[in-house]
């Protein structure tokens, strides 16, 4: 997308990341409202603020003409002196969303590239993410970026 450019968030983004956090979580809570609150979002402003400051925990967004579009939540993640773990450290996305009215624009593979470019850039061995099975576009969408199943989260209700 032409003139798209992705950068670090900061705090006067707060209220575009704010409607595309419910946003996001709308499409959880249509799916599984046994278990996402309806008209929630999965953090309070005073969280974000910690969050934008914090190093290990960047946010990426995207912007065109002033606009933010989309964003990436990303998570620093290494497990030092494991039992059974490796040292190699991860970039785990926690949280990817597009604005409804930018979607098919491929703002979420620009926000993805730049992670993975991020990433290699700061010496992680790999980026990773969940996805819940229910949000078959999201699925669709990081397979057709070229994401492999790493792990499989089951469930049984009782």
């Amino acid at each position: 997308m032409e003139g798209l450019k992705i950068r670090r968030a900061t705090e006067s983004d707060i209220c575009v990341i704010d409607k595309l956090l419910y946003e996001v979580h709308k499409v959880h809570s249509d799916a599984r409202p046994d278990l996402f609150k309806a008209g929630a979002k999965k953090y309070n402003n005073d969280e974000l603020k910690k969050i934008i400051a914090d190093d290990k925990r960047p946010i990426f967004v995207a912007e065109k003409e002033g606009e933010v579009l989309g964003y990436a939540f990303c998570i620093h993640q290494q497990y030092i002196n494991n039992n059974n773990m490796t040292d190699v450290k991860t970039l785990y996305i926690d949280d990817l969303c597009v604005d409804e009215s930018a979607r098919n624009a491929h703002v979420g593979r620009f926000l993805y590239e730049h992670v993975l470019n991020y990433a290699a850039k700061h010496g992680y061995y790999n980026v990773t993410l969940n996805v819940w099975a229910d949000n078959v576009n999201a699925v669709k969408f990081y397979k057709k970026l070229g994401l492999k199943i790493q792990k499989i989260g089951m469930e049984k209700i009782v």
